[in-house]
């Protein structure tokens, strides 16, 4: 328990101080946020902060991460495929951002591209654990084998996880509350399965997001980007692939998955019926929408987050 602390205190301190420089250099750079055409009259005030803000998130997580895996003497197969694997969805997200920045659109990689590149990293994951076999997965007291149709579940949930989190990142400090309280929530249940190498990781990612959201607060000073909101979801959905706890990432990503799914329900209402469901997706807009302050959603969103996280801990410390 000393050194997971010691591992997000480690953590903390990085992310608030790369901050700082990392802003400065971007705003000299001028890789400034471009919004949505249906959001940009809501949200003008941000079209000119910086972007790409999940560099130095990602960097605070790997840095603290393998310091304290070291330390512990806890660097496993099993441990470093989940950095590799955040790296990997770093570089997906990054290469999205620099595309926007280039174009000066909210315009990056193509839907297929961005997917194929999701897909190919979740395989990472998905082949260890089908020749480690552990392809059996649990939730309460019900437990079934998946066996060879393991990768699908796999790739469904990496893909689902770093699109919900990236969904999720549209108002100032949303992605990185609710992130930081999932992944704390998966350090926990890490901590009970004794996988303490994957609880160092998601305590590092816990208190990166933490630190972030120092600068990412209303106004943000800079935003996440899809370098870090892809990243981030990529990487809670692999912890929770790792650590084989993986249904219990439906309550602790709650939020993510409400938001993707009001997306998902808004488009197809809108081809079926032309008719909108929400006044706007994702699901936060349409709370703006209503008259909710951008804090309001924020506190919110972020106590649902805390709740049922707090459910899954609970569950599964005592049906787990």
């Amino acid at each position: 328990m000393i050194m997971i602390s010691v591992a997000g205190l480690i953590a903390l301190i990085l992310c608030l101080l790369f901050g700082i420089p990392y802003i400065d250099f971007m705003k000299k750079k001028a890789c400034e946020q471009y919004l949505r055409e249906e959001v940009a009259k809501m949200h003008a005030y941000k079209e000119k902060t910086p972007t790409m803000g999940g560099v130095f998130i990602v960097l605070s997580i790997i840095i603290a991460s393998l310091v304290a895996l070291f330390m512990a003497q806890k660097v496993s197969t099993s441990s470093l495929i989940v950095l590799m694997t955040l790296i990997f969805y770093t570089f997906t997200g990054f290469e999205d951002d620099i595309k926007k920045v280039k174009a000066q659109q909210n315009l990056g990689l193509s839907a297929g591209a961005k997917l194929l590149l999701q897909i190919a990293v979740a395989m990472l994951p998905a082949f260890y654990i089908i020749f480690s076999n552990q392809t059996e997965v649990s939730f309460l007291n019900f437990r079934f084998d998946l066996g060879w149709f393991y990768p699908v579940f796999v790739v469904f949930m990496m893909v689902g996880a770093s699109n919900a989190l990236n969904l999720t990142d549209g108002l100032d400090g949303l992605a990185s509350s609710s992130g930081a309280i999932a992944f704390l929530a998966s350090a926990i249940i890490c901590c009970f399965n004794d996988n303490l190498g994957l609880a160092i990781i998601s305590i590092c990612a816990s208190f990166s997001c933490l630190g972030f959201l120092y600068y990412n607060k209303k106004p943000a000073k800079i935003f996440m980007g899809d370098t870090g909101s892809l990243a981030l979801g990529g990487l809670l959905a692999t912890i929770s692939i790792m650590g084989k706890f993986e249904l219990y990432l439906i309550p602790i990503g709650i939020v993510f998955i409400i938001e993707t799914l009001s997306v998902m329900i808004q488009v197809t209402s809108y081809k079926l019926f032309k008719k909108r469901v929400f006044k706007m997706s994702p699901i936060h807009h349409h709370f703006e929408l209503l008259g909710w302050s951008e804090n309001k959603i924020v506190v919110v969103f972020t106590l649902i987050t805390l709740i049922f996280s707090t459910i899954a801990v609970g569950l599964y410390y005592y049906l787990g």
